[in-house]
């Protein structure tokens, strides 16, 4: 952040309610927000079936990349649930609330796979070694669903309970593919040049949301393919779509020039939540908000007024309580905190 951003920050925190020292006063859907980690790098939170329990992955001192780790709904408790060994990432709990699904690195190597060329700009790695795991909540491995040479990570489960949803590379693109909880039945869902990412089925199961960047011209397309060859890809223009769970009618939500990811359906059907950074015409890559979208009316709410990082966001089943992660009340620039609260929608602004 530059400096007159820090000062606007600090000067909103200082005004805020005392009462709800979290929130920012233009944050009328949000209420009662609690910071439940501490420290380091934790995102990607999400709640178990029976949402008595959270998942996430976190980077700590003890970890020079992320792990999984489980926590009560109050933050205590943590619990290291992956092997501590390689990366991780995008964890979701099982419906029988003893296992873990995640995808790690760690069959490629202990080490943390080395971070992407940032010479290239801002970019993420697709770390060829990622494949997906089911653990028990003690941390024991007891099934790997993907084999296949590449990227396969993204994962999560329906709210049914009976199909996994994830991103791969097995055919030389970023597509997404279901199967079954034990890996078998597996089918392709997208199939246009470009990333399809970050999927997350509807509250009944019959849709999917994802992130996209289909590149367009000839330019785009050159230097997708060529990021893809050298194992990364460039998230600056990403957009929100949804289709049906077996990938027909498919539908484009949001349509800017920002970078909006991170989406997850309200429980009414009716309106996802991302975040994406339209609002910082710098776009400097980590000013996100979240917002939620009608995606018949395409009518749009901004839920955070964070000068930081806001993302990552998962509606408990009667929607009346959001998990996500911010980079607000960091103790040293970067960090990155998983925080819960109560929302509400809609919610008329007063005059």
């Amino acid at each position: 952040m530059n400096p007159i951003t820090i000062i606007l920050f600090a000067l909103t925190i200082i005004l805020n309610d005392k009462k709800d020292p979290l929130r920012f006063p233009e944050e009328i859907h949000l209420k009662n927000i609690q910071q439940l980690t501490f420290g380091g790098q934790n995102a990607e939170a999400y709640f178990s079936f029976d949402e008595k329990k959270i998942v996430y992955q976190s980077t700590t001192d003890e970890f020079k990349c992320d792990q999984i780790f489980t926590m009560n709904l109050d933050g205590s408790n943590k619990k290291l649930v992956s092997t501590g060994k390689g990366r991780t990432t995008c964890a979701y709990f099982l419906p029988d609330g003893a296992h873990i699904l995640y995808a790690s690195t760690h069959l490629g190597g202990d080490e943390c796979p080395p971070e992407p060329d940032r010479k290239k700009g801002y970019v993420w790695g697709l770390f060829p070694t990622y494949d997906i795991f089911v653990a028990d909540t003690n941390g024991k491995i007891v099934k790997q669903l993907t084999d296949t040479p590449g990227y396969d990570a993204e994962a999560v489960i329906s709210p049914l309970g009976d199909k996994i949803v994830f991103t791969s590379i097995r055919n030389g693109d970023l597509d997404i593919y279901t199967m079954n909880l034990d890996g078998s039945d597996i089918k392709q869902l997208t199939h246009e040049l470009g990333y399809d990412g970050g999927p997350f089925f509807s509250w009944d199961g019959k849709k999917i949301v994802y992130r996209a960047y289909h590149p367009k011209t000839e330019q785009e397309i050159a230097e997708y393919k060529e990021l893809i060859k050298e194992q990364m890809i460039k998230p600056m223009n990403l957009q929100i779509m949804i289709m049906d769970a077996d990938g027909s009618n498919k539908q484009q939500i949001t349509n800017n020039n920002a970078a909006n990811f991170a989406p997850f359906w309200h429980p009414d059907g009716k309106h996802i939540i991302f975040s994406s950074n339209m609002a910082d015409t710098s776009r400097i890559p980590m000013n996100f908000d979240l917002y939620i979208i009608n995606i018949k009316t395409k009518k749009l709410d901004r839920i955070t007024y964070s000068p930081v990082f806001e993302s990552f966001p998962m509606f408990t089943r009667d929607g009346k309580k959001l998990i996500f992660a911010s980079n607000r009340n960091a103790k040293v620039r970067g960090e990155t905190n998983v925080f819960i609260a109560d929302f509400k929608f809609p919610t008329k602004r007063k005059k």
